[in-house]
């Protein structure tokens, strides 16, 4: 099966991250690629960021369909776009953060997520109480460094998401954190184990959803909702976009 990892920004090192992170803990038999556009913001920090990026995310997409690709992952916390993503595709196509919250619920009666800015608390906020956790989620923390600083301050990173998630774990009584970034996919072991408590990184969590998903023959159901969009008029002029990386 072809498993293809998009990051709907522009900053390529952060799609490498992604990507060794899905690698980590793919079948030998998967083959995952991993892209991201050139034209979107190079962090997606609100809304205005995530509607600036969906245009190019559904173009990659739809060279993907033309690739014979058999699943995506959106390596966004926020799940930009991913209904519009699911018309498009014939596959199934999965959030991280949609993924991270189901396993978050199966492993752990409460949880809490910590994220990187103040302003995507109440984002994610409304996101996990649209997938029916908000009972489930004690908290949403923010360690208050932007998404592109995890990258440039990894040490300032790493503390500051220890101390939060020991923060939750004595004060939310949380069981299980999911960390809410997808810049985070590295740190994810280490933060379990300095912290003793089940970390949770939705990059590989809506990997192995994926290939769990192809793997039982579903896809993406074209009755009503999640149908084809109706072309009106001439077809996107799609760019074919750089792939980034993959592996065989």
């Amino acid at each position: 099966m072809h498993i293809r990892l998009i990051n709907p920004n522009s900053t390529a090192s952060m799609t490498n991250q992604a990507l060794e992170s899905a690698l980590r803990v793919a079948n030998a038999a998967t083959h995952v690629s991993a892209v991201n556009p050139t034209r979107t913001p190079v962090s997606i920090e609100g809304s205005a960021d995530e509607a600036l990026a969906v245009p190019d995310m559904l173009s990659e997409i739809r060279k993907g369909e033309r690739e014979g690709v058999d699943a995506y992952v959106i390596a966004c916390f926020d799940d930009p776009g991913l209904h519009a993503a699911r018309e498009v595709a014939k596959g199934p196509v999965i959030g991280i953060c949609q993924a991270a919250v189901q396993v978050a619920m199966t492993i752990s009666r409460r949880f809490s997520v910590v994220t990187t800015l103040p302003r995507s608390v109440p984002i994610i906020e409304d996101i996990v109480q649209a997938y029916g956790a908000g009972h489930h989620c004690r908290a949403v923390h923010a360690i208050d460094l932007p998404v592109l600083g995890l990258e440039e301050d990894p040490e300032t990173a790493e503390r500051l998401l220890v101390e939060t998630i020991e923060r939750a774990k004595l004060y939310d009584r949380a069981e299980a954190i999911i960390l809410g970034c997808a810049g985070m996919s590295s740190l994810c072991d280490r933060l379990a184990k300095a912290t003793g408590v089940p970390v949770i990184d939705g990059v590989t969590a809506a990997l192995k959803i994926a290939e769990a998903l192809v793997g039982a023959g579903y896809v993406t159901s074209k009755v009503n909702a999640y149908d084809f969009p109706r072309q009106k008029g001439p077809a996107p002029a799609d760019v074919d976009l750089p792939l980034i990386a993959a592996n065989s």
